[in-house]
């Protein structure tokens, strides 16, 4: 009875496991070409039925978290050399790909996280893990996109016969596209100019930036 057990869990594991190779790239397809239909597509899910959400995409964080694997998995097969470690927290984080995983994750998670928080704020709703689940969860299908930029423009950076320009055109339109959903995203969301959007949306990436400043100084120092 056990083996049966631990064979379907491994039916399971395998079939999840699989699939992504399938609904990756669909999930990816779906946020470049329509980046505001994805994160009203992930905010009907959090209606659905637990066994059914997202049934037809990769959910957001788990996106996010696949991300952030393949860049890692990336930065390996180009041979990308870690920072120096200055610290032995440092040393911890890059002793192996889990840990670095697992930081980076939460790192880039910060900015799905103030954006969300911003969204409820100024619509005036206590927060909650009830009320910021869905915009997190919607956040985090840009935040890998922008995650996947930024982790293939630091990698250019480091190669030195690949332009150090194409790494930062690779950033900076990553940034760019991010900003640019973000406003409009706001504006609807709040009913607001694009221009007033812009700006939440600004505010919002500075702030998740210091936050971030915040986490890695002391790491890079204690």
């Amino acid at each position: 009875m056990d083996l049966l057990k631990i064979l379907r869990s491994f039916e399971e594991f395998l079939f999840e496991a699989v699939s992504w190779l399938l609904f990756y790239p669909l999930t990816l397809w779906r946020i470049v070409r329509g980046p505001l239909a994805a994160m009203d597509y992930s905010d009907r899910e959090q209606g659905d039925s637990e066994a059914h959400r997202y049934d037809d995409a990769l959910s957001p964080p788990l996106f996010l978290l696949a991300t952030i694997v393949l860049a890692n998995l990336l930065a390996m097969a180009l041979h990308i050399p870690p920072p120096p470690e200055s610290s032995e927290l440092t040393k911890t984080l890059f002793a192996s790909q889990q840990n670095l995983i697992l930081f980076r994750s939460l790192a880039f998670s910060l900015v799905p996280l103030v954006a969300a928080v911003t969204l409820l704020r100024h619509e005036k709703k206590r927060i909650s893990r009830e009320t910021l689940r869905a915009p997190f969860y919607a956040q985090c299908y840009l935040a890998a996109v922008c995650a996947a930029c930024v982790s293939v423009g630091g990698a250019i950076f480091q190669r030195p016969e690949v332009p150090n320009a194409l790494g930062a055109a690779i950033m900076l339109g990553g940034a760019a596209w991010f900003l640019f959903v973000q406003s409009h995203w706001f504006a609807r969301r709040l009913n607001v100019s694009t221009a007033k959007g812009t700006g939440i949306a600004v505010w919002a990436a500075v702030r998740a930036v210091i936050y971030l400043f915040a986490i890695v100084i002391p790491i890079a120092v204690i």
